[in-house]
């Protein structure tokens, strides 16, 4: 709208001039979820970008596309502070899934670093935004070289409102269902499971993680309830936080302790042709250093009582 300059006119129409023109300054309240189609979709919470689910497939972008996951994104919601293709590593992207030996009919297929055996999105069966959540579901389908589905994963992020130095929290739901017969998820903690990756520029000295107890080593430590990560990208320190939900398989282990930040949650799986299991985590970004371990789990011990 464009405000007159007429003195004979101004009066009147000055509250009109305000109301038209100062919410497009303010800050926009809730979620929504604003998708490029085929490419990715974005996660905004209070006019921010906080996450941004990428899920092409182009075979002509293989080493791009081979694998959707999520962003996490920094709070000016213009960057992510998370991995994408390339740099160390490559197939290590923001929060994801894979199984380095997935066993099927006698044969292993590497579904982590994706050796010719891709994962794809098929659909969003999901996509609901509201003042005080977001959620969506992504189905994905894990292929062998040739094409055929071995699993049919439906992958759920829930969005919760948060207030800064809090970035985003999120609930991760992987519900994966052996479409093509008998399926062993398996490998080992460096290269399977539900885990998170810094961008690959942080600074690797500054790295550091903490667990439940000072004396957990999750190399040996069986269903540790949460591990978290500090690390310090472009001179903004950040910490995440990933809690293992009850309801897990056990036997769960961790890949806790790299420099260059991926971590996470390793349970070997098995799944019955036909039949479904389902993982839950909850991830919670932050800007700042770790909090004490007793805050950590006071808010784990709240996670966990949820249905």
């Amino acid at each position: 709208m464009i405000c007159p300059t007429n003195r004979s006119q101004r009066f009147y129409v000055l509250f009109a001039c305000l109301l038209f023109s100062v919410p497009a300054l303010a800050t926009e309240p809730g979620f929504q979820l604003r998708d490029q189609p085929g490419e990715h979709l974005d996660v905004v919470f209070g006019g921010r970008t906080v996450a941004r689910y990428m899920y092409a497939f182009d075979t002509d972008r293989w080493t791009d596309t081979y694998k959707p996951y999520l962003h996490v994104m920094n709070a000016d919601g213009d960057q992510p502070i998370t991995k994408g293709p390339g740099g160390q590593f490559p197939h290590h992207r923001g929060i994801f899934i894979g199984y380095n030996r997935l066993a099927w009919d006698g044969s292993t297929y590497d579904l982590w670093h994706m050796r010719g055996t891709p994962q794809v999105h098929q659909q969003f069966t999901e996509k609901e935004a509201s003042a005080e959540t977001a959620r969506f579901t992504s189905v994905v389908h894990w292929n062998t070289e040739d094409g055929r589905t071995l699993l049919e994963e439906h992958r759920t992020f829930e969005f919760h409102p948060t207030e800064l130095p809090e970035l985003v929290k999120i609930d991760v739901r992987s519900k994966l269902k052996a479409v093509a017969g008998d399926l062993r998820l398996g490998g080992d903690p460096e290269h399977a499971g539900v885990q998170y990756r810094p961008a690959n520029e942080l600074d690797r000295s500054q790295s550091r993680y903490l667990f439940p107890s000072e004396d957990a080593n999750p190399k040996s430590d069986k269903d540790l309830a949460w591990a978290a990560l500090r690390y310090v990208l472009d001179g903004h320190t950040y910490t995440v936080v990933q809690m293992n939900a009850p309801s897990n398989p056990k036997g769960t282990v961790w890949s806790a302790y790299r420099d260059y930040g991926r971590f996470g949650a390793f349970p070997v799986v098995d799944i019955p042709a036909g039949e479904t299991v389902t993982l839950d985590y909850r991830f919670l970004v932050m800007t700042g250093d770790l909090p004490e371990r007793g805050q950590i789990q006071e808010r784990f011990e709240r996670y966990a009582v949820q249905p």
